[in-house]
């Protein structure tokens, strides 16, 4: 039970995944970027952008992911729906495909769903139990005797 439950939780994550990825995988086109840090005034911080040219339109993108650190001048890979380059990301496993806010969504939601099955069943009632340990009335019968 437990390695179907796993199995299942794997493979609706991956499809997840795949399918919800933005810009989508499968219509965007890559090219490569250069990472720029510029200064935010108001807040006094370094904000991370990559800009890239397509054509002759520049282009420049957030490219700020937890858990991710690049240099400047870095040059990264950048995918971009060709409808609309400005909604351009850092094609990478981490920040692309994976992000950390879904990963900890997902197992939470697992736990959470797999704790209301524990409960919903963990106690049955007196009339369940016994219908479930009376033998029923029709067997099944083998086709050939």
């Amino acid at each position: 039970m437990y390695k179907l439950v796993i199995i299942l939780y794997f493979v609706i994550t991956l499809l997840y995944i795949l399918f919800t990825r933005q810009p989508d995988y499968f219509d965007s086109e890559t090219t490569i970027g250069s990472i720029e840090f510029k200064s935010d005034s108001s807040k006094n911080k370094q904000i991370l952008f990559v800009s890239f040219y397509l054509g002759k339109s520049f282009y420049e993108v957030n490219a700020a992911y937890p858990l991710r650190r690049f240099k400047q001048d870095e040059k990264v890979t950048v995918i971009y729906d060709t409808t609309k380059p400005q909604r351009a990301a850092v094609y990478g496993w981490w920040g692309y495909w994976l992000q950390w806010d879904e990963i900890v969504g997902s197992i939470l939601i697992a736990i959470i769903l797999w704790g209301v099955a524990i409960l919903l069943t963990n106690h049955p009632t007196e009339e369940s139990r016994l219908e479930q340990l009376k033998e029923p009335d029709n067997k099944p019968q083998r086709k050939y005797s």
